[in-house]
């Protein structure tokens, strides 16, 4: 087995560890570990060994979470498949935001139905406040992140 093999089986399975089911998670190592910036359905395919049937599946998730765009091919014929422009990571984290706004948002209606004092309320409203803590500590990050990398590509195009 090659290095990429072997980086796109080892990402792959910490991704899926994470939560992603195993092709989605083997498609997405595989963008971001191999050179090339686009990929057509049949090049993933080819490129994991896998049948053109699993990477449908597979980049239709990775669409829908955002974690992969898809786009028409100059040709208009099919479509091509890649990460994010640019920081993929911190995208990714910022288009989560919204989510952990809706959980919030929803445990406060949730809080407000239930009566005062009771346990069932106490959990709720503890769950309300890690989900803000949470969304907030994100935001804070994906912010300190951005200065990170501002800075870091700052300080490589002076050397």
């Amino acid at each position: 087995m090659d290095g990429l093999a072997q980086a796109v089986e080892r990402l792959g399975q910490v991704l899926e560890d994470s939560g992603i089911p195993r092709m989605p998670a083997r498609v997405f190592a595989y963008v971001l570990a191999e050179d090339r910036d686009r990929y057509t359905a049949a090049e993933l395919a080819e490129g994991l060994d896998v049948s053109p049937a699993a990477i449908s599946g597979a980049v239709r998730y990775l669409t829908q979470t955002g974690l992969v765009v898809r786009e028409r091919r100059p040709s208009g014929r099919g479509d091509l498949y890649r990460i994010v422009d640019g920081d993929v990571w911190g995208t990714i984290m910022r288009a989560r935001l919204p989510i952990l706004d809706h959980y919030v948002a929803s445990l406060q209606e949730a809080v407000a139905l239930l009566d005062a004092g009771s346990a069932g309320r106490a959990r709720l409203e503890e769950t309300r406040a890690y989900f803000d803590f949470a969304r907030r500590q994100m935001a804070d990050l994906a912010q300190r992140w951005e200065a990170e990398r501002t800075g870091a590509r700052a300080d490589s195009s002076r050397t």
